[in-house]
């Protein structure tokens, strides 16, 4: 009984890893991509101005491992300068419980950023991202709350280290 469930074992197998590169296949060729890779039509990026150091190491993964270009240091190595020209986190109150508690907070993070090319030609002029995340409240679990609010805020300039790419792709294809 034994050497009759091994077989059929293998098959199944066999027919699972067959469907699911059936599956990848289809997937690559609607286009899908995985979050965070970029097509960039820049192979060298300076990225200057006042980022964060979090943003920067964002920008800098996702240029380094989303696409086929790299960060450099020197501008006059860069194909793309990208300059951070201001970068603002805010956190405001957004409701009250019925005893006067805070209990929900607003999240703001923003960023200013234009693009230029070796030659000094604006490619995205001065440009702005916004991204808001609402986050829960409460006295009892502060260091909680503490801990929720960083990881909140760094996923939050991940996001925006990825919408400035985008844009920064999509408006380089029509510049070039």
């Amino acid at each position: 009984m034994v050497k009759l469930f091994i077989p059929a074992r293998r098959s199944i197998l066999k027919g699972l890893s067959g469907l699911s590169l059936l599956s990848l296949s289809s997937l690559s060729a609607c286009g899908f991509k995985l979050r965070g890779s970029v097509s960039i039509p820049y192979k060298a990026i300076l990225i200057s101005g006042r980022p964060s150091p979090q943003l920067h190491y964002d920008l800098e993964r996702i240029i380094v491992t989303g696409s086929n270009a790299k960060v450099v240091s020197n501008g006059k190595d860069a194909d793309l300068i990208l300059e951070i020209v201001s970068e603002e986190s805010t956190r405001q109150i957004l409701t009250y419980t019925s005893t006067g508690q805070i209990s929900a907070y607003r999240l703001n993070n923003r960023v200013i950023f234009r693009a230029f090319d070796n030659l000094g030609t604006e490619v995205i002029p001065e440009s702005d991202i916004y991204v808001t995340r609402d986050l829960d409240f409460t006295t009892a679990t502060v260091l909680a709350s503490d801990a929720q609010q960083q990881q909140f805020l760094e996923s939050m300039r991940a996001d925006l280290a990825l919408q400035i790419l985008r844009r920064v792709a999509t408006l380089g294809r029509v510049a070039r």
